[in-house]
């Protein structure tokens, strides 16, 4: 079946992947765009989890103050590279995740930070592992992921800080 370019086209739009990666995954899901946009989705994070022990030395600080100012978050995010770090995806990224700390106030980046004898649920305390604020359907540490395929670059949250007033 003939791939055409605004099947390309709205392809990149949707994943931000490359023009040759939208078409060979569109000529191999025969033009249907979500099985194109599952196949690249599948393919970067199998490049991301490739990246994942790759020193992330750059990066931003990125800060939240909630409406009202009684309430703000603090969150250090590394990349490999200050190229990445400006990007507007990395922004984004940074951004959300302060928004995901002063809403949903958790206490461990990850559940391995956890002490044994907290017996909360990690979905709970642990920043990776909550439901993303924006979209119930994906984690943190899914949303990280799909940035990581997106950009091609290891990213790793490095700390956190929640504040509020009274606390």
């Amino acid at each position: 079946m003939q791939v055409t370019t605004d099947a390309i086209r709205a392809l990149r739009d949707q994943t931000g992947a490359g023009i040759m990666d939208c078409k060979r995954a569109l000529e191999e899901a025969n033009s249907d765009l979500a099985k194109a946009e599952e196949l690249l989705r599948t393919k970067g994070v199998t490049k991301a989890a490739s990246k994942s022990e790759r020193t992330t030395s750059e990066g931003a600080v990125e800060t939240y103050v909630h409406a009202g100012s009684r309430m703000g978050a603090m969150v250090e995010i590394n990349c490999e590279t200050d190229f990445v770090a400006r990007t507007a995806e990395f922004k984004e990224l940074a951004h959300n995740l302060a928004m995901q700390v002063a809403a949903m106030a958790p206490e461990y980046l990850d559940k391995e930070e956890m002490p044994a004898e907290d017996s909360r649920p990690p979905e709970e305390v642990c920043l990776l592992q909550q439901t993303f604020i924006k979209d119930p359907s994906q984690t943190i540490d899914d949303l990280l992921l799909g940035v990581k395929a997106q950009v091609g670059e290891n990213i790793r949250v490095r700390r956190m800080a929640r504040f509020s007033l009274g606390e």
